[in-house]
């Protein structure tokens, strides 16, 4: 998968900025010039093995982001999903109904283009995006760097919209407080089977484009119970963004969880 995608390069270049501002990619380097690459053994019936120190250094640097966001005081939220499925929408939607609540910030994963990043500025909230290039996911340092960038405030919330993609992500800590694995119902109820880390690792799925449930064969209690087979105690919510449909729901949960934090 990896080598395939691109994310297994040494060196690949990784450009971070806000909207409006001129880009400058850099090397994105790992310890000991290891090269991100997961190892694969293609012998029939074999298991891929990740090689321990790439996640070893970016669980490091995830636990000094996860200090730094609770020194803080920020609620960190990591948001996974393949491409399509609806979390940049969630996203403009989700500020538009808390900003007046709570300070929102957000980190934007994409290989290429401005685009969702320009989409986010509009609503207000501060910005910045990350362009992986041939990477297939957001690692710890990429994270602490557009932090930085962001100049986070006290006592805010911090979403990181990920790249489309429902395996690497699953394996990289960023120091979140929770994983959130997004789904539309276009995309097949059997997603959690197919792509079980992802929904092991995560706190809370959201089942995106309920709107279009009478158009597309998707059963949602079979979708819930995919995922609870391989996470017992992962949550749901329901929600269709461009309907509005259940974004109280997910607005609620979240200012709870500000609240608790």
């Amino acid at each position: 998968m990896c080598d395939t995608c691109g994310c297994g390069q040494p060196n690949k270049a990784v450009t971070i900025r806000k909207p409006g501002e001129k880009g400058h990619s850099h090397p994105h380097h790992h310890e000991n010039n290891h090269d991100h690459n997961h190892s694969h053994d293609h012998s029939h019936g074999r298991t891929v093995v990740v090689e321990t120190d790439i996640l070893a250094k970016n669980n490091l640097i995830a636990e000094r982001n996860r200090s730094y966001f609770e020194a803080k005081n920020i609620f960190a939220l990591n948001l996974v999903s393949s491409p399509g499925s609806g979390k940049t929408t969630i996203l403009e939607k989700t500020i538009a109904k808390i900003k007046n609540k709570v300070i929102c910030a957000v980190v934007e994963g994409d290989q290429q283009t401005m685009n969702d990043a320009e989409r986010i500025d509009a609503t207000g909230a501060a910005v910045v995006q990350v362009n992986t290039g041939t990477g297939c996911h957001l690692d710890s340092e990429m994270i602490n760097q557009a932090s930085k960038k962001l100049d986070l405030q006290n006592d805010s919330i911090l979403f990181i919209e990920n790249v489309g993609n429902l395996v690497c992500p699953a394996l990289f800590d960023l120091g979140e407080a929770h994983k959130i694995v997004i789904i539309s119902v276009t995309e097949g109820d059997d997603k959690p089977h197919k792509y079980p880390t992802m929904f092991s690792v995560s706190d809370l799925c959201i089942i995106n484009k309920t709107d279009l449930l009478p158009y597309v064969d998707f059963d949602v209690e079979k979708c819930k119970e995919y995922a609870r087979q391989v996470n017992p105690r992962i949550e749901f919510i329901e929600l269709s963004a461009t309907k509005g449909e259940g974004m109280e729901e997910w607005t609620n949960w979240l200012l709870d969880k500000v609240q608790k934090s």
